[in-house]
């Protein structure tokens, strides 16, 4: 059986790696083709078009790559009508994957949205794209099981798929001499992004910010699978002394003092792993002023989200300014009152987001299981 797999960016494509090899584990025949990047080339998967292409930001940059992304879009949808798959499965990244999960659907391919868009924070109305054109949709947060469907969507929460993570096997001392750290110093993860665009908007500041905290901290920045190590070098330019360059961005945050995060699964990353962090943000003016009043949801951070109130602070747009990253930082680096409220906090959230989780099932396995009964439903035509 072949199984059509789509994944546009750095957090998607390690999802995918994870649910292809739980599905493998269940039925080892299966063929798995279609978007993703090095991650899921590893577990298996023939990748027609590569994540990196696909990862672009914000309305006004999309606009910008319509040309090239129409063209990806059309190439794997060719790859499909060749190979004729009995599933898909997209993962995240709405703008392309909404319409392969359409052109799938149109072809009597039953589709499961791994991952589901987040169109309860914005575009609500889009929903119905999801209620037209999947079979089923397997979200990662405890809060849009309900949400879809109450719109009449086939939703079921898994969990999600970095909640049960292990800490990292590298300990401290050997972390700091593998990527010359110097272990006596604490240390502070930078992640502005996983996205190109999203990096030429969040790093500057970020820098700015490592600068004004000084020389008394190490600071380290894991490369995105979606990212060039060489894009990275070139704008951390003058500051490649004093940040490293590494490309595990888990072990990263669990030996980190705090982090400066970019919104985004790199919130949840740190959570995962115990670090307090600021979060950051920043987009381009008009996608700004484009996308913020259609903002339906109280907070950027998906760990606020998920907690319900403000546990980390949350600085985007005009409020992303160094002064204001190295006042909140400062606020967490120390030990007391307000880092341990912090820790304390991310730890409910972690809790939170294992899900319905008894037998201590990965959230992938979860997830492979729903597929594993979609596979079994005879295909109907369109």
């Amino acid at each position: 059986m072949r199984i059509l797999i789509s994944a546009g960016e750095a957090s998607g494509e390690m999802y995918g790696a994870q649910l292809i090899e739980a599905l493998l584990r269940r039925e080892p025949s299966l063929e798995f083709y279609g978007a993703g990047g090095d991650r899921m080339r590893a577990a298996g998967c023939d990748t027609i078009v590569d994540a990196k292409d696909l990862a672009v930001v914000g309305i006004s940059e999309i606009v910008s790559h319509l040309p090239k992304i129409y063209g990806l879009f059309h190439k794997l949808v060719a790859e499909a009508d060749r190979r004729q798959p009995d599933l898909a499965i997209v993962i995240d990244s709405p703008a392309f994957n909404w319409r392969v999960a359409r052109q799938m659907h149109k072809r009597g391919i039953p589709v499961v949205y791994y991952v589901s868009p987040q169109f309860w924070a914005w575009r609500q109305g889009r929903v119905r794209l999801l209620r037209r054109y999947i079979n089923k949709a397997l979200v990662i947060f405890p809060f849009e099981e309900k949400f879809y469907r109450d719109r009449g969507v086939d939703a079921t929460f898994v969990g999600h798929p970095l909640a049960d993570l292990p800490p990292p096997a590298i300990d401290r001392e050997a972390y700091a001499t593998t990527y010359s750290l110097d272990a006596a110093k604490p240390w502070i993860t930078l992640m502005p992004g996983s996205r190109t665009k999203e990096v030429g908007m969040n790093l500057p500041t970020i820098l700015e910010s490592a600068s004004k905290l000084g020389a008394e901290y190490e600071f380290v920045l894991p490369v995105a699978p979606t990212l060039d190590r060489s894009f990275l070098e070139s704008l951390i330019g003058g500051s490649r002394d004093s940040v490293r360059l590494v490309p595990d961005a888990l072990a990263a945050l669990a030996h980190s003092r705090a982090g400066i995060i970019a919104s985004g699964t790199a919130t949840v990353e740190a959570a995962m792993m115990g670090a307090p962090f600021v979060m950051v943000y920043r987009v381009s003016p008009l996608t700004y002023f484009l996308g913020r009043s259609r903002v339906k949801v109280p907070h950027f951070a998906m760990v606020n989200l998920i907690a319900g109130r403000e546990i980390v602070p949350e600085l985007v747009q005009d409020d992303f300014t160094a002064t204001k990253v190295v006042v909140g930082v400062k606020e967490i680096l120390p030990d007391g009152q307000a880092r341990d409220r912090m820790i304390e906090d991310l730890a409910a959230v972690k809790t939170l987001l294992r899900g319905p989780n008894p037998e201590r099932i990965h959230p992938a396995d979860r997830a492979a299981e729903e597929i594993m009964q979609l596979l079994k439903v005879p295909r109907v035509a369109k």
